[in-house]
C-alpha cells in the first residue's frame, strides 16, 4: 500500500508546544543569520503574552503533526498590525508554506478590521522580501520608517487594507 502524503494543515497556536515550536523556530532561523536580540527573546518566550491576549494571533503550519512554521499577527497600533516571527523549518522551505502562513494571517488581519499590516526584515533574506512583495506589500520610504527594535531590521513594508 502506498504511503499517504502528509497533510500541510494551518492552525492557531493552542498548545505550549505549539509555543516550543514557535521559539525554536525562529530561535534557529534568527542565530543561523543574526544574533537573537532582547525583543525576539520577549516575543518568543511569551507569545500568548505579548501577541496572542492582546488581540493578535500565532499560526502554526503542521505537517501531518509535526509543526514546521509559525507566524505571528501582533497589534501595534489602532487598526495596524505588524507580521511577525515568520519561519519555516529549513527543510520545508520552498513548498508554500509561508505563502499559506501569510495568506492566513492577512485573512484574520482582515476579519479584525486592519487597515494595514506592517512588517520588518532583513535584505538578507532576500526570498522573504520577495515572498512578501508577491503579496503587495510595499517598502516604506524613509520618513515613513519607525524605530525598530531589531538591529538586522533594514526592510520595512506596508500592506494597506482599506
Amino acid at each position: 500500500m502506498p504511503e499517504a502524503t502528509p497533510t500541510l494543515t494551518i492552525a492557531e497556536l493552542d498548545s505550549p508546544a505549539d509555543a516550543t515550536a514557535f521559539r525554536t523556530l525562529n530561535e534557529a532561523w534568527i542565530e543561523r543569520y543574526f544574533t537573537l536580540e532582547d525583543e525576539d527573546r520577549a516575543i518568543l518566550g511569551d507569545p500568548v503574552g505579548r501577541i496572542v491576549e492582546p488581540g493578535g494571533a500565532v499560526f502554526v503550519a503542521r505537517l501531518d503533526d509535526e509543526v514546521i512554521g509559525c507566524v505571528g499577527l501582533m497589534p501595534v497600533g489602532e487598526r495596524v498590525y505588524e507580521l511577525v516571527k515568520m519561519a519555516v523549518s529549513p527543510e520545508h522551505q520552498g513548498h508554500g508554506t509561508g505563502r499559506k502562513l501569510i495568506a492566513a494571517a492577512l485573512d484574520r488581519a482582515r476579519t479584525l478590521g486592519a487597515q494595514h499590516v506592517a512588517l520588518e526584515s532583513a535584505s538578507r533574506l532576500a526570498s522573504a522580501v520577495h515572498l512578501y512583495e508577491a503579496f503587495g506589500f510595499r517598502h516604506l520610504e524613509h520618513d515613513e520608517i519607525a524605530p525598530s527594535p531589531y538591529a538586522r531590521a533594514d526592510v520595512h513594508m506596508v500592506l494597506d487594507l482599506v
